[in-house]
């Protein structure tokens, strides 16, 4: 596709060392950098008379295979780090933060960014199903870091009246400071003994986890196989 072979020929440019480069060379890879340059009606038809001959020239200078090998699969792997940036783009978390009070409730939904959803567990000891579902959600976190997960004991939400035994386990999940869902005994729908999946999959049917994200691509000491 040619905006993939601009792509390419920028990165070439920016690339190569310039100060072991002859002129003519330099100004084959300024024009391969700016690949839709325009000209006037007076010089139309030089400019289609370089163009052809540039591109011999950038033929050649984009397949020595010996200079272009390594540059090829730096410009494959930076491809690979800027789909994966653009894909997780925004806060990361990565675990389930404890809240310890209804103020910190109330500033982990209203303060946060409106494109980051916050799952809010609310919890106490002791009662069926909230463990499991605090460990479901320590999986869940790890995996998906782009989602806030939060636990607070119902006791120090400040409304603990609203929050009686026998709607726990709660799961609230706020996006832009609003509601979003709001699932009481939320242990009733798994069986006795559930796991991460789960809930991971009743949370899917909701459409509340976005995509699960890509791995990290690594220390950047990776090979050709790594980015293919």
């Amino acid at each position: 596709p040619k905006g993939v072979i601009n792509d390419w020929r920028k990165f070439k440019l920016e690339s190569e060392d310039r100060d072991s480069l002859s002129l003519s060379k330099k100004e084959i890879l300024r024009q391969m950098s700016s690949p839709h340059r325009s000209f006037s009606r007076c010089d139309k038809g030089t400019g289609e008379r370089f163009c052809r001959k540039m591109s011999m020239k950038e033929y050649e200078l984009i397949h020595d295979e010996q200079e272009d090998e390594s540059c090829l699969q730096k410009y494959r792997k930076r491809c690979m780090q800027d789909m994966h940036q653009r894909l997780s783009f925004g806060a990361k978390y990565g675990y389930l933060c404890e809240l310890q009070n209804g103020e910190q409730f109330l500033e982990a939904i209203e303060k946060e960014r409106k494109t980051t959803t916050v799952i809010v567990h609310i919890y106490e000891d002791g009662i069926k199903g909230c463990d499991a579902l605090n460990n479901s959600l320590t999986c869940l976190a790890a995996e998906y870091t782009a989602v806030k997960f939060c636990k607070i004991k119902a006791s120090n939400t400040g409304a603990g009246d609203r929050f009686s035994n026998e709607v726990l386990p709660t799961l609230l999940v706020y996006k832009g400071g609003e509601l979003l869902s709001n699932f009481i005994s939320i242990s009733e729908q798994f069986n006795e003994d559930f796991f991460a999946v789960d809930v991971e999959s009743f949370l899917n049917e909701y459409g509340l986890l976005p995509e699960r994200e890509l791995p990290p691509l690594g220390n950047g000491n990776t090979d050709e196989q790594d980015v293919e």
